[in-house]
């Protein structure tokens, strides 16, 4: 399918590995120019020049953590007014309710609530006036199913959920969609990490620890980068106009929920 966003220019953050990297590759692939952050440089340029050599896309590179806003400032002021954001960042680590106090809650909410916020106040109006946009927000299934290790998540995403849900009303009119990519357990850094938290506290290895989460997981299987990205540049591509506000889970099944 020709997703008709050939030529357009996507701001990926937190795209040299992960989710991250499978929506700017699924991007790239369709012929969008490129402007790929994040924290380390090293992974980073591997992953750009890679996108590079597959798809002859222009590709600008921005190291910096984009939780800051230094850090922001720098992946902006390099992406300019592009046609597509996908924001992303990695997720506060798993504890319990005792564990956390108010610094790690503001933290939660800076990386995964406030950061993509304030990409999409810097973004949006120039997408409104040109009359076409696309933002995907990678969030995760907790925020229709709570996960309780992840309660900083849990609580900053949601919070980004709301907030999607009347900003992306407000600036349909204007041919702009946003909508958030909800994952579950996939195969990347995040998910052994997860796995290793497990392992520890359950005393079993971590091969044992992700057999018994798979098994949790109607589809049996962790999901892959590339069908989540295939996923996202869908949702970014001509054909979606009409998905407004929408929250589209990528978990395999594990979200019991009719609705």
């Amino acid at each position: 399918m020709d997703l008709g966003i050939k030529g357009k220019r996507a701001l990926v953050c937190a795209s040299s590995k992960g989710l991250g990297l499978g929506c700017a590759t699924a991007l790239a692939e369709a012929g969008v120019n490129l402007v790929m952050n994040a924290r380390g440089s090293e992974a980073l340029e591997a992953a750009a020049a890679d996108l590079r050599a597959q798809f002859g896309v222009e590709i600008t590179t921005v190291a910096a953590d984009v939780t800051t806003e230094e850090g922001r400032a720098e992946v902006l002021a390099a992406a300019g007014s592009p046609d597509i954001l996908v924001t992303n960042a990695g997720g506060p680590p798993p504890g319990i309710w005792s564990d956390w106090d108010r610094d790690d809650f503001i933290a939660a909410l800076d990386a995964n609530m406030l950061t993509p916020i304030a990409l999409m106040t810097a973004c949006l109006p120039a997408m409104m006036e040109r009359g076409w946009g696309r933002v995907v927000n990678i969030t995760s299934q907790s925020v229709k199913a709570p996960i309780p290790a992840l309660g900083l998540s849990n609580a900053a995403r949601t919070g980004l959920t709301g907030y999607v849900a009347g900003t992306a009303r407000q600036v349909a009119p204007s041919g702009v969609t946003i909508n958030n990519l909800l994952p579950g357990i996939h195969a990347t850094d995040r998910a052994t990490s997860l796995d290793q938290g497990v392992s520890r506290v359950q005393n079993i290895s971590q091969d044992e620890a992700r057999s018994r989460r798979e098994a949790s997981i109607p589809a049996r299987r962790y999901g892959t980068a590339a069908e989540f990205g295939a996923t996202c540049a869908f949702i970014c591509s001509q054909h979606a106009g009409f998905m407004v506000g929408q929250n589209v889970l990528l978990d395999g099944g594990a979200t019991n929920a009719t609705i």
